[in-house]
């Protein structure tokens, strides 16, 4: 997977991960990280390959609630006392993953130093970004949903790379993640393909030029 600008600058303050202590471990492509329901004692960085968390329900199947990519943070909920896993995380590709625990994770976050404000600064952006992102769910077409997907796994912004290259997603679980259906995606990414906005080799490519798509209503 291409490294860019972008993702470098996402890892300051954490360097490759190793600021972060714990321990690296590398996962199968759809191999389980943690299931949900199980203890809730460490949190997870990706430093390498791609992650989707689902949820489910006594009622419902299971749902896709996130995908993320190299440089984000998972299980993080583990530190606001949560002892449970809320969800179930997968490998989306060969990755590795480094597992911090929670314990060491907090004495981090006491010492106040460029580590801690820089991972306090990444959760209170999780924490905005999700909101905005239920919003914008809420009042977006589906193609402007899947293009707002596939913009956050890339992790791109206006001023940031001009293509940045994300693990290939099945067009079932995208329709998961925007709640349409697989030939609706299909269409869609057609038509972003056909417009320079993706492009496929060897993963999907995702271009700046995608944010057209979220100015075009």
């Amino acid at each position: 997977m291409k490294r860019t600008q972008q993702t470098a600058s996402r890892l300051n303050g954490f360097s490759s991960g190793a600021s972060l202590g714990g321990k690296v471990l590398r996962y199968r492509r759809k191999q389980d990280i943690y299931t949900q329901g199980a203890p809730a004692d460490t949190l997870f960085y990706i430093q390498e390959g791609g992650v989707r968390l689902t949820t489910r329900t006594k009622q419902q199947p299971s749902a896709v609630s996130a995908i993320l990519g190299v440089g984000d943070f998972f299980g993080e909920i583990c530190l606001a006392g949560y002892p449970h896993r809320v969800c179930t995380a997968v490998a989306l590709t060969a990755s590795s993953i480094r597992i911090i625990p929670k314990r060491k994770m907090l004495q981090m976050l006491r010492k106040k130093n460029k580590v801690s404000n820089a991972l306090v600064a990444y959760l209170l952006s999780s924490v905005q970004k999700y909101k905005d992102h239920v919003a914008q769910l809420l009042t977006s077409s589906a193609e402007q949903r899947l293009a707002r997907v596939l913009l956050r796994l890339a992790h791109l912004d206006k001023s940031g790379p001009s293509v940045v290259e994300i693990p290939v997603l099945s067009h079932q679980v995208l329709a998961e993640m925007i709640g349409t259906t697989r030939p609706r995606v299909n269409l869609f990414m057609n038509r972003f393909r056909k417009k320079g906005y993706i492009d496929y080799d060897g993963g999907l490519e995702v271009r700046q030029s995608l944010w057209k798509v979220l100015r075009s209503r």
